[in-house]
């Protein structure tokens, strides 16, 4: 059964509302989702979480059914400074003064800003299939480029990519997730139609690509910033990364996240492609049962 034992709600932060699917009991566990995705990615790893874990998963703003700030010149609706905020506010308002964090691809990197801007909240950070963003772009050459090419071409201005992809939402979600393929049978039914409903919405698409504008720019100046005052994230960290795609070739995860971080960091390759939680659900709830 998808999030068996889960409400689905509404809850209001100061900028809008966030949907959110909340299961289970015992201290807070916060899931991020990643591109191009909503929470659902998260159906087989959170209910198995919420046997010992109050477990909250909610869609980003400018995902699912979130709210979706308009485009801006500066994008700074979208920076992740503002998207931790959503996040800070959520556990605020569903009385949850400190917690632990699973996150992947975006919401990865808004799990990033999430434990540098509230250190006093986050507990212990789980970062799936991600180097931190300013590393993507300084190290980036042609296979970064063409591997993930999306991240420039989302990047263009307002509404280039957002005009191409509505024409065909449903055939541009399917060939970005297989990429040229079949669409993967790992995608869950009821998961896959929560992502194409994102997918047909404009204003999904809109935030989608603002997401990536803002990290081509306002996120790296909040990035050097904090880099240059030496703020690392300060509390234990588990970096995942599948193995069957690019974060393990082109880098080293664990030597690069040492370096942003001033607590214990562990973690390893998993058996799995880049949508880890739904590819080896059991690898992922058995890693983050040991680490939370």
């Amino acid at each position: 059964m998808f999030f068996e034992g889960f409400d689905l709600r509404q809850v209001d932060v100061a900028e809008g509302s966030l949907r959110v699917r909340i299961g289970g009991s015992g201290p807070p566990l916060l899931l991020l989702h990643g591109n191009p995705q909503t929470h659902a990615m998260w159906h087989r790893v959170a209910p198995a979480m919420a046997r010992r874990f109050t477990v909250i998963c909610p869609d980003l703003r400018g995902y699912g059914g979130s709210f979706k700030p308009p485009a801006t010149a500066d994008h700074a609706p979208y920076a992740k400074v503002a998207m931790a905020r959503d996040l800070a506010e959520l556990m605020t308002a569903l009385g949850h003064a400190t917690f632990r964090v699973g996150s992947h691809d975006r919401g990865a990197r808004v799990a990033h800003r999430l434990a540098l801007d509230h250190p006093d909240r986050v507990e212990r950070l789980a970062l799936l299939d991600i180097v931190p963003t300013i590393e993507h772009f300084e190290r980036a050459d042609m296979a970064f480029a063409l591997g993930y090419y999306h991240w420039f071409w989302f990047a263009q201005a307002h509404p280039f990519p957002e005009t191409l992809i509505d024409s065909a939402p449903e055939t541009w979600w399917r060939a970005h997730t297989a990429k040229g393929g079949a669409v993967p049978a790992f995608f869950a039914p009821e998961a896959l139609e929560d992502y194409l409903a994102a997918a047909r919405d404009p204003a999904a698409i809109r935030g989608m690509c603002e997401d990536y504008r803002a990290a081509a720019t306002i996120d790296l100046v909040h990035d050097r910033e904090s880099r240059a005052a030496g703020r690392k994230v300060a509390c234990p960290t588990l970096v995942l990364w599948g193995e069957k795609n690019m974060i393990g070739t082109w880098y080293d995860p664990l030597a690069i996240w040492r370096d942003y971080a001033a607590a214990p960091v562990a973690g390893r390759a998993m058996p799995s492609g880049h949508y880890i939680a739904e590819e080896a659900p059991e690898e992922t709830i058995a890693a983050f049962e040991r680490f939370f």
